[in-house]
């Protein structure tokens, strides 16, 4: 009986081996190719860096580091081989003691184990689908003993950990240390790497930003399991198990917060490599700085939320209902958080209670602030009982807080109105910092090149300087008194400018009238130019001819330029000159770090001049004036150096706030306003707005650079202080407004204006 019972068992096995075997003949032929896999080249994003190699952005579904089996640190391989595969060098691709010990263990209800190796993994994460069925099984395995015999362990290893998704968009362990722990794989701790190694199971049930609790039990357990096989001793997983661990908050790489920048680049390369760009794995260089592009983000954060705070409270963002159990209330707190997330330093967080008194409120990690004293001022009247509805601060209200210096709290909220800084390099053109709006996530129109706006009183040095090669000089007189243009000498409406002051004090020197930016000397200077005429010269600088109408407005900066254009133009100035262009591409490689296109600095030679050395050194002189003594004072008194130069400008209804300066090595520019243009306040300014980024900007960027003059260039003179064009001095007897020069320079040139002549050419420039 017992020998009738055996016989019929190894029947039965036998039976189940052939029909495995059957299956596996009949399923062999149709495996797929594997032999793509001893030249594994994986997905590879798209990748953009600073001047010093800093990544600044990526670009690409699977976010991927390749690395060598050989760069992967050991601690890293242990960590995965303790939790996924223990005797993965000794087993041949299916590991039957781990089967079996498996198997035990979940019959004896013991910690449920799995019993896949780390082929058998790469074979269905490769190449299979992810239903659980015998047939796909017997694929894993059939491919597991083709990878096993075509690949070296090493290799395997390799692909697997270059291969496996961890969450958050990242493919493989170098991916994932940086995007959860901010560093490279080859800086990680036991503790990080056990952290790690907890994620191929369930990247996001097992994610330590978004689950930390669980991530941090598996990481003990992983800790146990490296004791348990000799990885690391017992010493080292105590210290490991007490580590704190710095995870990021975020997958992107905004440590630089160069956004705009990185957005740029990717449309640039995708015009030159189409749908590769997000799988080659080219890597991008750019001129930016990564130093001065994160101290001009935070100099424009800081300007515009000084803005904010001076602007009527607009209400919460969103009013919840909190329920009265606790419980509860944490759970709509983080749905609602979770819709509202924070900004940067300006963070959300959720009324608990408010009085005219203290607010008190809970932020998305958790913690609750109070906020007390001058941080409720920006928000008064949102807390007063008659405040409408929409308005009133209470308990479920969203609001928006920033922490400030003394670290207390300060209610605030998103602000409406834009900005744009750009900075580059007048030597060349290279672009060193960057920043198209006030957040990228919130509005990802780029201000710095897309934004055309009017330049308002920043665009005068461009006539002045037209003015220069017509005989003007920085002495000559100009009357700063009223004008009046009647609807029959515009052809349209009638047309009474006035400074933004609105008072007229008199003559003045051209020097004096650009420093303290008077709208009639410009106008003056402007006819005696001939509106045609400057229009012909600003188009030397790169603007667009045809947004600057030859009228008499444009004397005001009643066209329209970018940002960008601005920057550009100004640097004609600081570089002697030269019209550069901005450019900020400087290599692109491939991911094994062959060159596949390379840009070297412009080299600056005549061939780019636009305008005399003399122009722009006299211009130079005029704009230093500006910053020392005029609008813009506040640049040399803040940054305690002479070597600055640049201009305000306001808008008509102060729609615009500008500073367009230089130092000899640097240009930078910031504009604010609303995208719908409209008014910024009564008092707002280009000095008062824009002026305090660019000379934030500015104390970080000029911390080591010696301070700079110009050499004067041939031609030039200085008679009484003041500098002239050689054939234009006082006592040369030269004028070409066809006066002649006074001997004396304390009797400088005045502009003659008619009254019929002045008529006549305004009667010209409005002519259609």
């Amino acid at each position: 009986m017992l020998s009738w019972v055996m016989g019929l068992l190894v029947a039965g096995a036998v039976s189940v081996l052939l029909l495995v075997a059957i299956a596996m003949a009949m399923a062999f032929p149709n495996l797929p190719d594997v032999s793509d896999l001893s030249d594994y080249r994986p997905k590879l994003p798209l990748r953009v860096y600073s001047a010093e190699g800093v990544l600044i952005g990526e670009f690409g579904e699977e976010r991927r580091h390749l690395t060598p089996i050989n760069d992967i640190p050991k601690v890293m391989r242990d960590a995965v081989l303790a939790i996924e595969d223990a005797r993965f060098y000794e087993h041949g691709g299916v590991d039957y003691k781990g089967i079996a010990r498996a198997a035990l263990a979940n019959l004896g209800r013991i910690k449920s184990q799995g019993a896949s190796t780390i082929t058998m993994q790469l074979a269905r994460n490769v190449y299979l689908s992810s239903e659980k069925t015998y047939t796909r099984k017997i694929y894993e395995i059939l491919l597991t003993f083709k990878l096993e015999h075509l690949l070296t362990k090493d290799q395997i290893l390799e692909i697997y950990m270059n291969q496996i998704f961890l969450g958050n968009r990242a493919y493989g362990f170098a991916a994932a240390s940086e995007a959860y722990f901010g560093k490279p794989l080859k800086n990680v701790s036991i503790a990080e790497a056990a952290m790690l190694a907890g994620l191929p199971k369930a990247p996001s049930a097992y994610n330590p930003i978004n689950n930390p609790k669980r991530a941090r039990s598996r990481q003990l357990y992983i800790i146990e399991r490296m004791v348990d096989n000799g990885f690391i001793t017992p010493e080292q997983a105590e210290i490991a198990k007490k580590e704190p661990l710095a995870v990021k908050t975020s997958t992107d790489h905004s440590d630089v917060h160069a956004e705009y920048v990185a957005e740029t680049v990717r449309q640039l390369i995708f015009a030159q490599y189409g749908a590769e760009t997000y799988t080659r794995g080219l890597n991008v260089h750019t001129t930016l700085r990564a130093a001065d592009q994160l101290a001009a983000y935070q100099a424009l954060r800081r300007g515009i939320m000084n803005y904010e705070r001076r602007q009527v409270y607009r209400g919460p963002e969103k009013f919840v209902s909190l329920p009265v159990d606790a419980a509860q209330a944490e759970a709509v707190i983080d749905d609602t958080l979770l819709e509202h997330t924070d900004n940067g330093d300006v963070m959300a967080a959720v009324v608990l209670d408010a009085n005219p008194k203290k607010i008190q409120a809970v932020r998305q990690n958790g913690d609750v602030i109070e906020i007390t004293g001058d941080g409720l001022k920006p928000a008064q009247s949102g807390l007063s009982d008659k405040a409408a509805a929409h308005i009133r601060i209470r308990r479920g209200a969203v609001i928006r807080v920033v922490q400030t210096p003394k670290s207390t709290w300060e209610i605030t909220q998103l602000p409406e109105v834009e900005g744009a800084f750009v900075a580059l390099d007048p030597r060349n053109g290279g672009i060193a910092a960057l920043v198209g709006g006030f957040d990228f996530e919130k509005n990802k129109f780029n201000h710095v090149t897309q934004a055309w706006r009017q330049p308002g009183s920043s665009f005068k040095p461009f006539i002045y300087s037209a003015a220069l090669e017509n005989g003007v000089t920085p002495s000559t007189i100009i009357n700063d008194a009223p004008l009046f243009f009647s609807a029959g000498v515009t052809g349209g409406q009638a047309w009474e400018p006035k400074n933004y002051d609105g008072k007229f004090e008199g003559p003045m020197s051209m020097r004096r009238g650009l420093a303290k930016s008077k709208n009639m000397i410009s106008i003056r200077i402007l006819q005696t130019v001939g509106a045609q005429n400057a229009q012909d010269w600003v188009s030397r600088f790169g603007f667009d001819a045809d947004k600057h109408p030859a009228y008499l407005t444009m004397a005001l900066g009643a066209g329209s330029v970018t940002p960008m254009q601005q920057a550009t133009a100004y640097a004609v100035f600081a570089n002697g000159g030269f019209r550069v262009n901005p450019w900020l591409i400087t290599k692109v490689t491939d991911q094994q770090g062959r060159v596949l296109a390379q840009t070297k600095a412009p080299v600056i030679d005549e061939s780019i001049r636009v305008i005399d050395t003399r122009n722009a050194f006299i211009m130079s002189s005029l704009l230093q004036e500006v910053t020392r003594s005029g609008t813009a004072a506040s640049a040399q008194g803040a940054l305690k150096r002479p070597d600055l130069f640049g201009k305000t400008g306001t808008t008509n209804d102060s729609m615009d706030a500008w500073f367009a300066g230089y130092q000899p090595t640097l240009v930078a520019v910031t504009w604010i306003g609303y995208d719908t243009p409209k008014n910024l306040g009564s008092r707002e300014t280009g000095g008062g707005l824009s002026l305090p980024v660019w000379i934030d900007f500015m104390a970080h960027a000029l911390k080591k650079v010696p301070v700079m003059e110009y050499a004067v260039p041939e031609g030039i003179v200085n008679v009484g202080g003041e500098w002239y064009f050689a054939e234009y001095a006082p006592g040369s007897g030269v004028s070409s407004l066809g006066m002649n020069h006074s001997a004396d320079p304390a009797r400088p040139e005045v502009i003659p204006l008619p009254a019929a002549e002045e008529k006549q050419k305004i009667l010209d420039l409005f002519k259609n």
